[in-house]
């Protein structure tokens, strides 16, 4: 069985892949970890059907399956958590998504925004503010001497840059 894209060290049926197939994810964290992952591999139902208020409203389901076409992904990190336990109603979970699109490596940082609702964790928004670029370089690009996206540890310009 593959490795969940999540970054967990659990296979994909039995961490992510179980909420892929209708479980509630029981955290804000695991529904973000569930999403990018679900991107990863290409499920775009699940990214429609766990977004709801301004995030439905915005998601384009013909857009995102073109954004699909020559992305990888690469890794994610989460960088911090706010609320969105077991019994919390509303939760924020700050990431950075790594990513190469046509050949070029880049990274998305977001704070998103989760409700619960009917017991279910949803995806609601994200945070403009507090979304931006991940390193110096501008917005979605890795400088020279950030640490590679593709995990190997070293700088990027002598990796994959």
């Amino acid at each position: 069985m593959p490795p969940c894209p999540c970054g967990s060290t659990a296979d994909l049926a039995l961490c992510c892949g179980r909420y892929h197939a209708g479980a509630p994810a029981p955290s804000a964290e695991k529904l973000m970890r569930s999403r990018y992952a679900a991107y990863a591999t290409g499920k775009l139902d699940y990214i429609e059907a766990t977004c709801a208020g301004p995030a439905a409203l915005a998601f384009d389901r013909a857009e995102a399956g073109i954004l699909q076409i020559g992305t990888e992904w690469l890794g994610l990190e989460i960088v911090a958590t706010k609320r969105g336990r077991e019994g919390d109603s509303e939760g924020t979970v700050s990431f950075i998504a790594r990513y190469r699109q046509q050949g070029t490596a880049a990274a998305l940082s977001e704070t998103s925004l989760f409700r619960k609702i009917e017991g279910r964790w949803v995806y609601w928004d994200r945070d403009p503010v507090v979304a931006g670029p991940v390193h110096g370089a501008g917005p979605g690009r890795i400088g020279r001497n950030d640490p590679c996206p593709c995990g190997s540890g070293r700088k990027h310009k002598r990796c994959c840059g």
